[in-house]
């Protein structure tokens, strides 16, 4: 979809976490697309670690209060593992976005928040196997 073409550019490289990624952002309620698409701040990058060198992530200086950057960096594992872990890590950091790393109604901790919120859209944490 032509309007998150601006928000996944970074993932090119990426064809399984781009689709995992659009799948998430399809599945989000409309304002908060329109959030992410609206907002210049708002990227999804890949995280670039690499053990002994550390990473590297740029990102637009933040502006003013309530206007910080807001970056989502994603693991290209998540290509790799289950698909209902990789839509739930993916929405949970998109809820982390969305909420600006901040409390969520009457949920203060931003963990709890970030985790209410993605199920509201349909993605619950997947029990622990093993």
């Amino acid at each position: 979809m032509p309007i998150f073409s601006s928000l996944i550019i970074e993932l090119a490289d990426f064809p399984e976490l781009r689709e995992r990624v659009l799948s998430v952002l399809h599945a989000i309620p409309a304002h908060v697309q329109q959030d992410f698409v609206e907002d210049p701040r708002f990227r999804v990058t890949i995280d670039n670690f690499v053990p002994g060198q550390g990473w590297t992530l740029w990102m637009p200086t933040p502006g003013p209060i309530g206007s910080g950057t807001r970056c989502v960096v994603l693991r290209t594992k998540l290509s790799h593992c289950s698909e209902a872990f990789a839509h739930y890590v993916i929405a949970h950091e998109f809820a982390h976005a969305f909420l600006r790393n901040g409390p969520w109604g009457e949920i203060l901790d931003v963990e709890e928040a970030a985790d209410a919120l993605a199920a509201t859209w349909g993605f619950l944490r997947p029990p622990i196997s093993g």
